[in-house]
């Protein structure tokens, strides 16, 4: 049976914005040299922009930095966990957690399916302040499965709708991350894998000293 790439990552523009944290603008500036066509960009963006990867500096000083993050951890079989049925600002708990997860296993890359990015990429703030949201309490669940990575088609944290907030708030980053545990954000196009286990990519940019990087998330079925 052949095989096909299914491209799991959202398109990036200059419309683009990064969370409400940092609320910064994809910024692209284009350099020319004549006589024929010859074009070099140049980008300003935050590191957790459209489909990216988070490493642990991201929340704890001193943290393993994106480009220590072993290739191991963000490729290979992958199980999306179905929660399609949540909609705008309702949570991801633990038992709609443990309804998906029929056969998690120690060390899969985790993939939480709402259906979310599909629908709203584009539209900022909303994406971000409308999104559903993981609880305190799944992140643990998620822990305790030992996943080798986990990633989100959805914004995860509540505190996206606040109007003051600080970095104590982003409360499912902390335990996620203080576990060690990669972050995948910005996931799309799930409802392209017809079954809940797949091989799983998230290449990523090696940026030393980084909490961050743009992946490009893809599955292959």
């Amino acid at each position: 049976m052949a095989r096909r790439i299914v491209d799991l990552a959202v398109t990036v523009d200059e419309h683009t914005k990064s969370p409400p944290s940092t609320d910064l603008r994809v910024e692209l500036t284009r350099y020319h040299r004549g006589p024929g066509f010859w074009q070099v960009t140049a980008v300003s963006q935050s590191l957790h922009t459209g489909s990216h990867i988070d490493s642990p500096l991201h929340c704890y000083e001193g943290g393993l930095t994106t480009a220590a993050i072993p290739l191991e951890r963000v490729m290979g079989e992958a199980l999306i966990l179905d929660c399609t049925q949540i909609g705008a600002e309702e949570p991801v708990d633990v038992a709609a957690l443990e309804k998906a997860a029929n056969d998690v296993r120690q060390g899969d890359i985790l993939i939480i399916h709402t259906g979310w990015t599909d629908r709203m990429w584009g539209k900022f703030p909303e994406f971000f302040t409308q999104s559903p949201f993981l609880t305190p309490e799944a992140a643990d669940w998620i822990v305790g499965r030992k996943p080798s990575a986990i990633g989100f088609d959805f914004f995860e944290e509540y505190c996206a709708r606040l109007p003051d907030f600080t970095s104590e708030d982003f409360i499912c980053h902390r335990r996620l991350l203080g576990a060690g545990i990669p972050m995948l954000e910005q996931i799309t196009n799930l409802g392209a894998i017809e079954r809940p286990r797949f091989e799983f990519y998230a290449p990523f940019y090696k940026l030393a000293d980084a909490d961050g990087a743009p992946a490009r998330f893809f599955g292959v079925v």
